[in-house]
């Protein structure tokens, strides 16, 4: 190796002499005549391959041989035939069909000898066996025939030589005489006459038909060889040929075929035989033609009925008809009917349009047609016109195409018939069936251009158009009949017209043909009709004008308005200014006015049919003079607006109340426009200008009479319709008061009107007072009657006729009745009777059965009460009545008794006061009016007042029932609802009846013994939160509650009734902050109302009061809610140390709430209570919190940011979390199934759900401090968490709770333990500042790939990447923590971390924290990991110093390239990813480690990557040829000569890789091969590939490869043969995309090559490997090894 310099001139070439000196010594130096024999052999042989494809590929590659080749090619290949006499015949056609080729192109080329030995072998082949085989026998019939066309003597001598006298040639040698006799129509005529002469005889020995076809196809051709002959004699070489020396030998095969073969002979020969007489019949005699035809076209016209394919019968008859009408032969006049009845059945067949053949007959029919109407037009139009007479379809369509055909045809011989064919027209015109009017149609468009439609009866011609043209719309469907002609109008329609959608065609079945198929044509035709034929202009004008206004041509206006146009415009250019229309007494022309109201109606939509608006303004403008001389000028610049108006808009974005405007009148805020808009828009008023211009009453009127004319003809369009009126409304406003009076009353007479119903109220029966009146008398008897008396008759006697006066009896069924006053009177004398017994001394022992049942019937009255109104007293008194008889026996069912508190408290409470003093703003306006009156407010407040007193009585009436704890706890559970309630005025009144009950039960309590009151915590947790209430009134009557509550505490624990307890007192003394309405004055309060009940109650009952507490959590009163939070946590902070029992329940229970609502002050007040709790019990909380269910709800996780409220305690926390997480196994191992190779990974319970908690706590943004302080341990914790949980399954009952919520088709949230680890990770970041990590994770995807088996190492990566962008300050104490990992048990751990340290290099950031020289010793000390993973990642990290502090690699270089090239030759990896690495690592390091140390192991790393070349793996083979390329690049200078051998040993495989399936390895090719350019000493093929190898560029491989081959044989010869060799080793390869390279690079070698580098070619080597390749198995390699096969010949 050389130190400085450049390199030596000529030292590459001399090196590739040294290196092929042995090939050269090797090589044979002459080519023999036998090579070009084992090449075509070769190719020959691979003929026999499946594909069609590779056949035509070998055929093609014979005939490329042939072009240089002919002589022996033809020769190899008539050799090839001759000793493969077994090869079979498919294949030996393939190369009969080369020798075609090759003759044809070369037969100037080809010598007496060769082509008589290509004779003899195509005659051979043609008729080796007797059968018939028809592409073997075409294929040498066809090399006869193409050597022929030179050596006519030579082949008609061989052809001749089989064509002997007295013996029955082979067919194909008939058949070829008669292909030679149509290819070489000069060369082969002379000999006929001999020919037929020789072959009269051989037909009358024809047995099989086969063989007589064959006779009758030559007849046929030999005729019509001979007729082209004599009609081109002055080209013929004899010129003296005449028909007559033919014709006895044509009449004799004539009279064979006519007499013998058709009368016995199969369907195919007779055929056969009609098809050869016709060109037959031109060369019979013509007395023996006239003698033929009386029984020749009878038998002829036989054929149709016995064959379906009539083509050729066709031809043949058009071919005599053209022969008989030659010579005049009179014999046609008798057979001219069956003649005409016969091909008039052909033309009615109807046409399939996918049958060529069907459509082909109909031609040569109508072809027929015309040689008849040419000789005799009258009697073809006497048997024609007749038939239009007919009904059936098909013979009207075959007639009327006839017609038309003849029409045009014969123009001439119908000249004197158009009168006669327009008469026959009037039934055809009459037709509904579509295809008969497709076909009328298109005959009255040949009438328009020759003239019919200007006689007599065209008119009728042209309505008919116009009636087709103005079909509704239908199904498309297919047309029957052949398509227009060239010479017809409709051929040029498309030329004309704006295109049109195509008339789409159905299946040949369709029998009807849509009317939108006619009604195209006859749009197309009218248009056509219009505009090309000059002298249809006065038939059309001003005759079109008659369809304008009926309302049946409606669909026909566009079309119409279009031809109108043009032909008014013709008018104004021939007439100046003369008037359009002529009327002269015409009373079917519309007046201008109607005219001008029809036009002006349709244009109200101009997009509908066919865009008839533009094509009605249109006509408008070119008619105005005619419509009134005065609008000329305004409507030339008014109608081009509005035109252009359509043009910039469709029909969907069109304003149809715009245009209607800009067709009536302008809109009024358009004058406000600046001047120049205003002008144009002044323009567009339309009609009102119009009118405004013409200023003529008697017009005005006269159009508006036209007007209201057309209203009805607009019923089926009524926006149209709606158009019209207003186009009357604003003529009408230019016309006088007369008029206008007498239109609008004609308008307003035909209006229509609807009227509504009316219903009638019916009164109601007076029958009801006297019964009411008599109840009142029961009810004061029994008030008034002696107490004695009353108790023995009341029920029998007052109450049974109470009820009986109450109802009534329909039908013998008892019915109560409706009437309130009634049922007042009712309630009034039951309350009066109940009354009079509980004055009774009787009245404990007495006992009314009827007590249910009249408790029942006063519920009833009380619910059928509107339930928020107070307007009777029936409350009141139902209720008192109630209140008596609750006193009575016996006692009321618990149903009874809760059905009758329901329906009371359900009236009262609902009932709205009038508004007081201090009320809220909501209840003031929600309250009742009850008018201005004061008298009527007095009585309203009176009878509320005495409604709630009697509430008051009935239910201490029962609680008397029950004077318990437990009882009064039923009864304030009634209340409880309206305690609760949304409405302060039900609260208040709750709350009011509460107290009440309350002190009515302290009072009457009697306690003989000590009795625990169980309920007291349930109490005063219903009542407490009410002390917070927005209506004052609620909180002191909620504080008298609660101390009344305390006091019967007291007294059940034995105090006595008149103790004063000072705790109990004092909160009567806080009343009076409870009326204050500041929040803060109002919720101390209550704080100092906990701690004074926290005093008080009994520890057994704090439980139950927090409980309470906590669904008082959700009361719909905010303030309430919110005072139970502060009543809870102040109990938990001042009692929490005797929970610790009660940890669970209480959890369970903060749980639950959070699960019932998401109202934001109580997720406030959960997470303060759980925060309370647990500075009390943190580890007891958290273990409750961690066996919570998995996935934690939402509920959970917010108790679980609660704990995070105070550093001190979120610290503990995290640190209890963390031990969680590392001290537990990871996951645990179990077979899935039995047949499992590998073991599922299933997260732990314990670990899983601390990583849940752990991520709950770091979210919450009070955990900060803690997160800082915890930072490099929970970071390192969850980055290793993360890598052991990826791939790892969810825990058993997980997967199983999972499941179950899909088969029950309910929501559930998966949790992935990975996911979860990831999260708590994120969370952590998120806390401890480095959100910016976060975002670069997010943005690069790097969490999704850290969560994924795949990707997990480059998430890492990306993480590492991001700490050390974003957070360099805290990589230090990371780095330590990670540093101890490197013993970790688990491999998915030392990954992770090794991951992580190697990407920190990659930045520069550990080089200014001083990290770099301990990282690199911490991975370096890795590079013996056993895990191949971890060795990978060591040597990605070394190769990342690159990155992050290039200016260190020259100091590391030793060992860094130690390392790599360690890794190259590291044994202990399968897949070889540690080489792979260092490849990649070698790559990078390239143009930073020192120029000596790298030289020093240049070529070793060079032959160690080679092998990585043609690697199985895509990543190996682009990172080896990409390092290859980066040591070309690096080894320029002195060591050039020394990696010279490399150099050339990689360029084979860099050129064929180049088609690589993988783009990665093209790519690397891509590049290598760039840096290769200039160390092989070749400018031309540096830039070669310079200019077709840059990245981004399409790469055209053939021509690339092409040019590379051409300048490498160029300037390095000698590398021949080992470029040769080494692609030889590509032919074996596994891509079959390489293998095709790699013999297009020995095709392009061996094209450039020249004649002196031969001998280092080893022929045979590569004729045998290609040998081998054309047996390959995919296609494309098969047709490359052809195509290099055929550059071979140059060998040759």
């Amino acid at each position: 190796m050389r130190g400085g310099g450049g390199p030596e001139p000529g030292g590459l070439k001399r090196g590739i002499q040294v290196h092929t000196r042995r090939q050269k010594e090797a090589r044979t130096t002459v080519m023999s005549e036998t090579y070009a024999k084992r090449l075509s052999a070769i190719l020959l042989d691979a003929v026999t391959d499946k594909d069609p494809q590779m056949q035509e590929q070998v055929c093609g590659a014979l005939c490329d041989f042939g072009e240089s080749k002919p002589a022996e090619v033809l020769s190899a290949c008539e050799e090839h035939l001759r000793l493969h006499e077994k090869l079979a015949h498919p294949y030996r056609t393939i190369i009969l069909r080369a020798m075609e080729i090759v003759v044809s192109n070369h037969i100037s080329e080809l010598d007496k000898d060769t082509a008589r030995a290509i004779i003899l072998l195509a005659s051979n082949e043609m008729t080796k066996v007797k059968e018939l085989v028809s592409d073997w026998q075409q294929a040498a019939s066809s090399v006869l025939v193409a050597v022929g066309r030179r050596f006519i003597s030579s082949v008609m001598e061989e052809l001749l030589s089989k064509f002997q006298p007295g013996l029955l040639p082979h067919p194909c040698t008939v058949h070829t005489l008669a292909s030679l006799s149509v290819s070489n129509v000069f060369g082969v005529v002379p000999f006929l006459t001999s020919i037929l002469s020789t072959m009269l005889p051989m037909l009358g020995a024809a047995k099989h038909d086969s063989m007589k076809v064959v006779f009758c196809c030559a007849l046929q051709r030999f005729s019509e060889s001979i007729l082209e002959y004599l009609a081109n004699l002055d080209q013929a070489p004899d010129p003296t040929v005449r028909k007559d020396a033919f014709a006895s030998d044509i009449f004799g095969a004539y009279d064979i075929l006519f007499h013998q073969w058709l009368q016995s002979g199969g369907a195919k020969l007779r055929l056969a035989v009609v098809e050869a007489l016709g060109p037959m019949s031109h060369l019979l005699p013509s007395e023996k033609l006239e003698e033929q035809l009386p029984k020749l076209l009878p038998r002829v016209l036989a054929f149709y009925k016995k064959h379906t394919e009539t083509v050729h019968v066709s031809k043949s008859l058009g071919q005599i008809l053209e022969a008989a009408v030659s010579v005049g032969s009179r014999t046609l006049d008798i057979h001219l009917n069956s003649l005409l009845a016969a091909l008039h059945a052909q033309i009615c067949v109807p046409v399939e349009s996918s049958s060529p053949l069907v459509m082909s007959n109909q031609k040569e029919v109508l072809r027929c047609f015309t040689v008849l109407a040419c000789c005799s037009p009258d009697r073809l139009l006497a048997f024609l016109l007749p038939k239009l007479d007919t009904s059936n379809e098909r013979t009207r369509v075959g007639t009327l195409q006839v017609l038309r055909h003849v029409i045009n045809a014969a123009a001439a011989q119908m000249e004197v018939k158009k009168p006669v064919i327009l008469s026959s027209m009037k039934l055809p015109l009459l037709d509904t069936n579509n295809k008969v009017k497709r076909a009328v149609v298109q005959v009255v468009s040949a009438m328009a251009h020759h003239g019919y439609l200007e006689q007599p009866g065209g008119k009728a011609m042209v309505e008919y158009i116009v009636q087709q043209c103005a079909l509704p719309p239908e199904a498309e469907a297919v047309s029957s009949g052949p398509e227009p002609t060239t010479g017809d109008l409709q051929s040029r329609v498309h030329s004309i017209l704006p295109s049109r959608p195509q008339i789409q065609k159905l299946g040949a079945d369709s029998e009807a043909l849509a009317a939108d198929s006619v009604r195209a044509i006859s749009v197309s035709t009218l248009y056509l009709v219009s505009t090309t034929v000059d002298r249809m202009g006065e038939v059309l004008w001003p005759y079109l004008l008659e369809f304008l206004v009926p309302v049946r041509f409606t669909r026909a206006l566009s079309p119409l308005c279009r031809s109108l146009v043009h032909l008014a415009q013709k008018r104004q250019e021939a007439g100046a200014h003369a008037p359009l229309i002529q009327y002269n007494g015409n009373v079917h022309l519309p007046s201008p006015y109607a005219i001008t109201t029809r036009l002006l109606a349709v244009s109200s939509h101009p997009y509908v049919g066919d865009g008839r608006g533009a094509a009605s303004l249109r006509l408008l403008n070119v008619l105005h003079q005619d419509i009134h001389p005065a609008l000329g000028q305004r409507w030339v610049t008014a109608i081009p607006l509005l035109l252009e108006h359509l043009d910039e808009y469709s029909e969907e974005t069109l304003s149809q109340k715009e245009w209607e405007e800009k067709l009536l009148v302008v809109r009024e805020e358009e004058k406000t426009r600046v001047s120049l808009l205003w002008e144009q828009e002044e323009k567009t008023r339309f009609l009102r200008d119009s009118l405004a211009v013409v200023s003529d009453n008697t017009w005005v009127c006269h159009l508006t009479l036209e007007m209201c004319k057309q209203l009805p003809n607009y019923n089926g369009t009524p926006l149209e319709k709606n158009f019209l009126y207003k186009c009357v409304g604003t003529t009408l406003g230019a016309a006088s008061s007369k008029v206008v009076r007498k239109h609008l009353r004609e308008l307003l007479e035909t209006a229509r009107y609807q009227e509504e119903r009316e219903h009638e109220n019916r009164s109601e029966s007076e029958a009801n007072k006297v019964r009411s009146a008599l109840i009142l008398c029961y009810g004061h008897v029994a008030a008034g009657a002696p107490r004695e008396l009353l108790l023995a008759r009341v029920e029998a006697d007052l109450f049974w006729n109470m009820s009986e006066c109450f109802s009534t009896k329909v039908l013998g069924i008892k019915v109560e009745t409706q009437d309130p006053a009634l049922r007042l009177s009712l309630v009034q004398s039951v309350c009066m009777a109940t009354q009079a017994i509980c004055s009774s001394a009787h009245s404990s022992s007495f006992h009314l059965s009827r007590k249910a049942e009249l408790v029942a019937q006063m519920v009833e009255f009380i619910r059928a009460e509107p339930p928020d109104s107070l307007k009777t007293p029936i409350w009141k008194k139902a209720m008192l009545a109630c209140t008596y008889l609750v006193t009575l026996e016996p006692a009321l069912e618990e149903q009874v008794q809760a059905d009758l508190i329901h329906s009371c408290l359900h009236r009262v409470m609902a009932v709205l006061p009038e508004p007081e003093e201090g009320d809220s703003p909501q209840e003031v306006s929600a309250a009742p009016t009850v008018g201005g009156d004061p008298q009527e407010l007095l009585l309203f407040q009176s009878l509320y007042l005495d409604t709630v007193q009697v509430l008051k009585d009935l239910l201490t009436s029962l609680l008397l029932w029950n004077m318990t704890p437990l009882g009064l706890q039923v009864m304030l559970e009634h209340l409880s609802p309206w305690i609760k309630s949304p409405r302060g005025h039900e609260r208040v009144r709750a709350v009011g009846l509460s107290a009440c009950l309350l002190q009515f039960f302290l009072q009457h309590l009697q306690i003989s013994a000590l009795v625990p009151f169980h309920n007291l915590g349930l109490l005063i947790g219903l009542f407490s939160p009410r002390c917070a209430d927005l209506w004052p009134a609620t909180r002191r009557e909620a504080v008298s509650c609660i101390h009344s509550l305390l006091y019967l505490q007291l007294t059940c624990v034995g105090f006595s009734r008149d103790y004063q307890d000072d705790v109990a007192e004092q909160l009567l003394s806080l009343k009076d902050g409870l009326v204050h309405p500041d929040p803060a004055i109002l919720f101390h309060t209550c704080h100092s109302i906990a701690q004074l009940i926290a005093k008080r109650l009994p520890p057994d009952q704090l439980i139950n009061l927090l409980l309470t507490l906590f669904e008082s959590l959700g009361d719909p009163d905010k303030n309430c809610s919110r005072a139970a939070s502060v009543m809870i946590n102040c109990l938990l902070k001042e009692r929490g140390n005797m929970l610790q029992e009660k940890v669970p329940e209480i959890v369970s229970v903060l749980r639950s709430k959070l699960q019932e609502t998401q109202e934001e002050h109580i997720l406030q007040a959960a997470q303060h209570s759980v925060f309370a709790l647990a500075t009390h019990h943190c580890a007891s909380v958290v273990s409750n919190l961690l066996g919570s269910p998995l996935p934690f709800d939402s509920h959970t996780c917010t108790l679980w940011r609660a704990l995070a409220l105070e550093p001190g305690l979120a610290a503990q926390v995290l640190g209890l979390l963390l031990e969680k997480i590392s001290k537990d196994v990871l996951f645990e191992e179990s077979q899935a199934f039995l047949l499992s190779s590998t073991p599922d990974r299933v997260a732990t319970l314990l670990p899983l759900a601390a990583t849940c908690a752990l991520h709950e706590v770091a979210s919450a943004p009070a955990s900060g401090p803690a997160v800082l302080e915890l930072y490099p341990q929970l970071f390192v914790a969850l980055l290793l968490r993360v890598s052991c949980t990826v791939g790892v399954q969810p825990p058993r009952q997980l997967q199983a709770k999972e499941r179950r919520s899909a088969s029950s088709g309910l929501a559930s949230r998966s949790l992935e333990p990975c996911s979860s680890a990831v999260d708590a990770l994120q969370a952590v970041l998120v806390r401890g500042g480095n959100e910016d990590v976060v975002q670069c994770m997010e943005l690069d995807g790097g969490w999704q790939l850290l969560r994924t088996s795949a990707g997990h190492e480059e998430g890492v990566t990306r993480l590492a990447s991001a700490m050390a962008k974003f957070a360099g300050p805290r990589l230090p104490l990371v780095m330590k923590l990670l540093f101890t990992t490197q013993s970790s048990m688990y491999e998915v751990q030392r990954v992770t971390s090794t991951a992580f340290l190697a990407e920190l290099l990659s930045s520069n950031v550990v080089n200014d924290l001083m990290l770099l020289e301990s990282l690199l010793y911490n991975l370096m000390a890795r590079q013996k990991d056993t895990s191949a993973r971890v060795r990978r990642l060591v040597l990605h990290g070394l190769a990342n110093i690159t990155l992050g502090s290039p200016d260190k690699v020259q100091t590391h270089s030793p060992q860094l390239l130690t390392a790599m090239i360690g890794g190259l030759d590291d044994g202990d990896d399968p897949h070889s990813l540690v080489a792979l690495e260092a490849m990649v690592g070698l790559a990078r390091l390239m143009d930073l480690v020192d120029a000596w140390d790298l030289h020093a192991v240049l070529l070793h790393i060079a032959v160690r990557i080679r092998p990585f070349f043609d690697s199985e793996r895509m990543e190996l083979r682009s990172v080896s040829i990409g390092l290859f390329g980066h040591l070309n690049k690096a080894c320029r200078g002195d060591c050039k000569d020394v990696f010279l051998e490399q150099v050339v040993g990689g360029l084979v495989p860099l050129l064929l890789h180049l088609r690589d399936p993988h783009a990665p390895v093209v790519t690397a090719c891509r590049f290598a091969l760039r840096m290769c350019g200039p160390n092989l000493e070749c400018e031309e093929l540096a830039a070669v590939f310079q200019r077709h190898l840059q990245e981004g560029h399409d790469l055209h491989f053939g021509e690339f490869l092409n040019t590379t081959c051409k300048h490498l044989m160029r300037h390095f010869p000698d590398l021949l043969g080992r470029l040769l060799s080494t692609s030889l080793f590509y032919y074996k390869s596994s891509w079959e995309d390489v293998r095709a390279a790699a013999l297009m690079l020995t095709g392009f070698l061996v094209l450039h090559m020249e004649a002196e580098q031969r001998p280092q070619v080893d022929l045979e080597q590569l004729l045998t490997a290609l040998q081998l390749l054309l047996k390959d198995p995919a296609l494309k390699v098969r047709l490359k090894a052809v195509k290099t096969l055929g550059r071979l010949v140059k060998f040759a």
